[in-house]
């Protein structure tokens, strides 16, 4: 037993060593949560006050599962693997297939995953003839999903509007279809499992009394269901019930958007009573300045349960500041950055590259590329072979050239335009029949097959007629448009991430152009360009990721970061807007999940931190004139050192300094005349705008200029676009229309 509590420090020991009572453990970043957990349950077996089988323990990936097992093995002369140790998906699967009949489910249920389960919607929607387009298969499984997480089934959903009741109808229907076909998705695990329990005694009664203990890891990513759960399996905090014992991290809930409830831990606190709140403040993770950084910017949030992060390694370096020009003098800058510490000794393994949004990567990847520097896109694809832009690119092949048959059967039906499989093999029967190329056998067909194919070749015509003089850009920009592309993942209720780097090809064009150095001449001429920025994107995609567990830089977006820890971290694109996104600055609650993931992003540094912003940044095709976040404001002026001058205009409210300080938010209304002054800008403006006039964006909507500076082809306006933010766009490429 000595030797079990020998490692612990003060806080850990206390909560290891608690009586059987409920209790709530804030475990800051790096304190050694899993140890406390792991151990918790070792010292419960060993002092005798609990069996292994009177053990629940619930884990939220299967990789920390294995993890507690793998501890546990280590720890107790016992098979662990007999205990209930696994995830909320993994332990409801259990009790389900033990109870199936119970439950109205056959003893061999299959699971759908998150894929099968879009299958099955799908499969559902051309079943009963309903309109994809109306009802998205995403958009449904979303819905379905969030009912049944809330624990909701059909006839428990407000409908509030006819489109509402048709979706609860569906959602309906998609029950009695997985019921008639024996399978459960993800969501339906959860939910059948409590609504068992809490309809069927005995067997809640029995569950009630085998696990005298509950121990709950990641307890701020709960949501209201998985809750509900642990509050029936704990006889909902009555006398003689099973202790709970919650492990989290308040300040590091940056799931929201997947039902995260972080409210969860103060309910739990209040509704259990909880005398018991340990706080986990020592890190052995990051050095002293790195913690005094992250403690500094969450003490800005106001709804906190409170912790302070200390480590006895020493301060360590300063923070490192790096502000560039614009998003590829970035990119080079950190390039260089990287090269210059591998040199040093450093493994590439141990660099890792965070940004907030995931079409950020494209222009580090180039760079990277371009280095010859081996690098990784941890938990997602590189940017050239995302779907979307696959799908982009293949428009463009065929443009180039229309006999690519690759890119011709890619998108001939996507977006989906009645196209078939039966008539894609009449087509490629005709195409070997005629020896010609999938896109010229299409004249050779008839009937139904040959009508809806000859409409997509049309497109095809179209495309490469109203692009012939196109600069690249704008090429892109019309292919996106007319191909259906953006107005298909617009309809998705998660199409927004994807719609991001759609846009974000537009970028990678314009940089490509910059590049290539090109005359008027070609930029304007046929489509030679476009074959070259084709070879380009092929090259770059053909390049093959770095084996896995070879020593390559780690590129990821901060939400991929969590639980993950390095040497060197470098955050970049720290812009007004951008980090924290322009979506949350208007409401409280999701900017303080902006400065929990900034939190997050921060802490998973252990030697040297680097933060880096441009003032100007192409991002989603546009050109964005920034102010740095105010998370770098937050950070105390001794734990930073700059590597560039620090420059008064581009703070967020220095820059606007004059018009009374504090953070320049969008959305605010802001006085010409003072912005004119602050930016010392001229208010004659080309094309007859001018401060102060209302103006149209085809993508932002209506605004207000409300500054201005440079002139000619340099001549950038400053727009209030109300909800949509507040932008800086460059006049020779915005396109405004007075209003």
């Amino acid at each position: 037993m000595s030797n079990l509590l020998a490692n612990l420090n003060e806080q850990q020991h206390q909560a290891v060593t608690l009586p059987s009572q409920h209790a709530l453990i804030l475990a800051g970043a790096g304190s050694g949560k899993t140890r406390v957990l792991t151990t918790r349950i070792a010292w419960l077996v060993q002092s005798g006050q609990a069996s292994p089988a009177e053990i629940l323990a619930v884990t939220f990936t299967n990789k920390a599962a294995k993890e507690m097992h793998a501890r546990l093995a280590a720890m107790l002369p016992i098979n662990t693997r007999s205990m209930w140790i696994g995830t909320f998906h993994g332990l409801c699967n259990r009790l389900l297939r033990a109870h199936h009949r119970d439950a109205g489910l056959p003893q061999l249920f299959q699971i759908l995953d998150s894929g099968d389960q879009l299958a099955a919607i799908k499969r559902l929607l051309k079943t009963l003839n309903v309109d994809d387009e109306k009802f998205p298969p995403r958009e449904l499984q979303h819905f379905i999903n969030g009912q049944k997480e809330a624990g909701f089934r059909p006839h428990a959903v407000e409908a509030w509007d006819e489109f509402t009741r048709q979706r609860v109808q569906l959602y309906q229907e998609y029950e009695a279809q997985c019921q008639r076909e024996s399978v459960v998705d993800f969501a339906e695990l959860l939910l059948r499992t409590y609504e068992l329990l809490e309809r069927n005694e005995p067997i809640r009664r029995h569950y009630q009394r085998r696990f005298r203990h509950i121990l709950v890891d990641e307890f701020q990513d709960t949501n209201v269901l998985q809750y509900r759960w642990l509050k029936l399996l704990a006889d909902e905090g009555r006398e003689g019930g099973a202790s709970l014992f919650c492990v989290g991290d308040d300040d590091q809930s940056i799931y929201r958007f997947r039902g995260a409830e972080v409210g969860n831990m103060r309910d739990f606190e209040r509704e259990f009573r909880v005398q018991n709140v340990i706080r986990l403040e020592q890190n052995y993770r990051s050095r002293g300045n790195i913690l005094d950084a992250a403690n500094a910017i969450i003490r800005n949030n106001s709804d906190r349960l409170g912790k302070n992060l200390w480590t006895d390694q020493g301060a360590g370096e300063p923070i490192r500041v790096f502000e560039a020009f614009s998003d590829a003098d970035e990119a080079r800058w950190l390039v260089d950055e990287v090269r210059g510490l591998v040199r040093d000794g450093a493994l590439r393994s141990e660099i890792a590259l965070l940004y907030r949004s995931n079409a950020q990567s494209r222009v580090l990847e180039h760079q990277l590329f371009t280095a010859g520097v081996p690098y990784r896109v941890y938990g997602g694809l590189r940017f050239f072979e995302r779907q979307e832009i696959k799908h982009a690119l293949a428009y463009l092949r065929l443009i180039a050239n229309p006999d690519d048959d690759t890119a011709f059967a890619r998108v001939v039906n996507f977006p989906t335009r009645g196209i078939g499989a039966r008539s894609l093999e009449a087509l490629q029967d005709a195409a070997r029949t005629y020896n010609t190329s999938l896109y010229a056998t299409v004249p050779h067909l008839s009937g139904k097959a040959g009508t809806v194919l000859a409409q997509f070749v049309r497109l095809v015509e179209d495309l490469r007629r109203d692009t012939a003089r196109l600069p690249l850009p704008e090429l892109i920009d019309h292919v996106l448009d007319a191909s259906g592309l953006r107005a298909h993942y617009k309809s998705e209720k998660e199409g927004q991430e994807r719609l991001e780097n759609l846009d974000e090809l537009l970028g990678a064009g314009s940089n490509f152009v910059a590049e290539a150095q090109a005359d008027a001449e070609v930029l304007a001429g046929d489509h030679a360009l476009l074959a070259d920025f084709l070879a380009h994107a092929s090259l770059e995609a053909g390049d093959h990721q770095a084996d896995q567990g070879a020593d390559a830089v780690q590129l990821m977006t901060v939400h991929s970061a969590k639980g993950l820890e390095f040497n060197v971290v470098f955050v970049s694109g720290l812009e007004e807007g951008l980090f924290p996104h322009e979506n949350s600055i208007l409401e409280a609650e999701g900017l303080e999940e902006e400065r929990r993931l900034m939190y997050v992003a921060v802490t998973r540094a252990r030697e040297r931190l680097y933060l880096s912003f441009a003032q100007s940044r192409m991002l989603h095709g546009q050109t964005r004139y920034n102010l740095r976040s105010r998370f770098l404001e937050e950070i105390p002026a001794g734990l930073v050192k700059w590597l560039t001058p620090p420059n008064p205009r581009s703070m967020a409210g220095g820059a606007l300094a004059g018009m009374g300080g504090g953070y320049f938010k969008p959305g605010a209304s802001v006085a010409p005349v003072a912005a004119r002054q602050a930016r010392g800008t001229s208010a004659h403006l080309p094309n007859g705008l001018r401060i102060g006039q209302s103006v149209a964006h085809a993508k932002f909507g209506q605004g207000v200029i409300v500054a201005a500076e440079g002139s000619g082809s340099d001549a950038k306006v400053q727009i209030n676009f109300g909800p949509a933010g507040v932008k800086w766009l460059l006049l020779a490429v915005a396109k405004l229309e007075p209003v």
